[in-house]
C-alpha cells in the first residue's frame, strides 16, 4: 500500500487546442495552494512549455518517468515525453497531434496498469480530430475499457458524474432520445447496477450502497398508463438486482427523484439518458463536476467539460472541475488501498 500511495497519478495531455494544457498548468502552478497530490502529465514536452509560455506562467517542465515524478513535483512539472507533431495554436484543432494524444493516453494506462502511476485523470479530446488518425472508438470511456480488457474482454464501462454526495449514472449515453426506449432492457440495466454497486464499495468506501434507479417514462409509467418500458422492463430489473444482493430501489419519477431530500437518501443514482443523468450535475455544479468511469481495473476520472476552444489560451477557464477530478482520483486510490 505504501509503494502505491507514492506513485503519481497520471495525467494526460488532451486535445492541444483545448484548454486541458491550459488547466494542467495552471493546476500546477497552483499545487501547494491547492495541496495537489503529485502527478506527471503524459504529453510533448515541447508543446506543454510553448503553452506555459503563452499563459504566463513561469513553469519549469522535466522530462522524466512516473518513478521520480514524486520527488520532482515539488519544483517541476514531471512530463513523460510521447514524440510527435504539436504546435501551440489554440482553438484550432490539428489532426496531426491526434496520434501524440492517443499515444498519451495508452502511455498513463499502461503505466497505471503496471502500477507506476495510481490513476488516471484524462484531459478533454476532440474526437472529430482523433478520428482523422484512425481512431475508432466513440469516446475515451470505451477506448479505455479496450485498453484496460483483462483476457481480452472487455468489462462494461460505466460513466457516473459526481459532485460531492451527489453521483449519477446515464443507463445510455450519446444516443438520440428517439432510440432510447429500445435501448433500455433489462440485462443492461442489472449490469450496469453490479457495476455501480461494486465500485461504491470497493472505491467509494460504501459498505452497503443505495441506489435509486429512476423511470424512463413521465411519472415513472404510472403503472404503464403513460408507457409500459418501466413495468414491463425496468422493474422486473430491479427484482433480479435486488435478488442478487443489490439494494436497488425504483422506478422512481425523474422530476421529483432529484429533490435534494429525495437524493440524498442514496448513494447514487441510476437514470435511463443523458439528460436526466446530466441536468442535475450540472445544474448544482457546473463547472466542478467529475466524470469518473467504473467498471474499470484502474481508477480514472476526467473533468465534466470538453475543450472550450474559444477560451484555450486565454488563461481564463476555470480548473474547478479539474482540479476536483485530480483530487477524487486521489481519493478513490487511497479508499481502494
Amino acid at each position: 500500500m505504501g509503494g502505491k500511495m507514492k506513485a503519481p497519478l497520471a495525467v494526460t495531455m488532451g486535445e492541444p487546442a483545448g484548454i486541458g494544457p491550459d488547466l494542467i498548468l495552471t493546476l500546477f502552478a497552483e499545487r501547494h495552494r491547492r495541496n495537489l497530490p503529485a502527478f506527471i502529465v503524459f504529453g510533448h514536452a515541447g508543446f506543454l512549455a510553448a503553452r506555459a509560455r503563452r499563459l504566463g506562467l513561469d513553469i519549469a517542465i522535466v522530462e522524466c518517468t512516473p518513478a521520480d515524478a514524486g520527488s520532482l513535483f515539488a519544483d517541476r512539472l514531471p512530463v513523460f515525453p510521447i514524440a510527435g507533431h504539436v504546435v501551440d495554436r489554440p482553438g484550432d484543432a490539428d489532426a496531426a497531434a491526434a496520434p501524440v494524444v492517443i499515444a498519451a493516453i495508452e502511455a498513463a494506462v499502461a503505466a497505471t496498469l503496471a502500477g507506476a502511476c495510481r490513476a488516471v485523470v484524462t484531459a478533454p479530446i476532440n474526437k472529430a480530430a482523433l478520428y482523422q488518425a484512425g481512431f475508432r472508438h466513440p469516446g475515451h470511456t470505451e477506448f479505455l475499457a479496450d485498453l484496460t480488457a483483462q483476457g481480452g474482454v472487455p468489462k462494461l464501462p460505466v460513466m457516473m458524474l459526481a459532485h460531492g454526495d451527489l453521483r449519477t449514472v446515464p443507463l445510455t449515453i450519446h444516443v438520440p432520445i428517439k432510440d432510447v426506449p429500445g435501448l433500455v432492457t433489462g440485462p443492461l440495466i442489472v449490469e450496469t447496477l453490479a457495476v455501480m454497486a461494486e465500485d461504491l464499495r470497493r472505491r467509494f468506501g460504501i459498505a452497503a450502497p443505495k441506489i435509486a434507479v429512476a423511470g424512463l417514462n413521465p411519472h415513472a409509467g404510472e403503472d404503464g398508463a403513460i408507457g409500459r418500458e418501466d413495468v414491463e422492463i425496468i422493474a422486473p430489473a430491479l427484482a433480479l438486482a435486488r435478488a442478487g444482493g443489490i439494494d436497488a430501489v425504483g422506478p422512481l419519477p425523474a422530476d421529483t427523484l432529484f429533490y435534494p431530500p429525495h437524493w440524498r437518501q442514496f448513494d447514487a443514482v441510476l437514470a435511463m439518458y443523458h439528460d436526466q443523468a446530466l441536468i442535475p450535475i450540472k445544474t448544482v455544479a457546473f463547472d466542478a463536476g467529475v466524470n469518473v468511469t467504473l467498471g474499470l481495473p484502474i481508477v480514472r476520472t476526467s473533468p465534466d467539460h470538453g475543450t472550450a476552444f474559444g477560451l484555450a489560451g486565454s488563461g481564463k477557464a476555470s480548473p474547478s472541475s479539474f482540479s476536483a477530478a485530480i483530487e477524487m482520483a486521489h481519493t478513490m486510490t487511497m479508499q481502494e488501498a
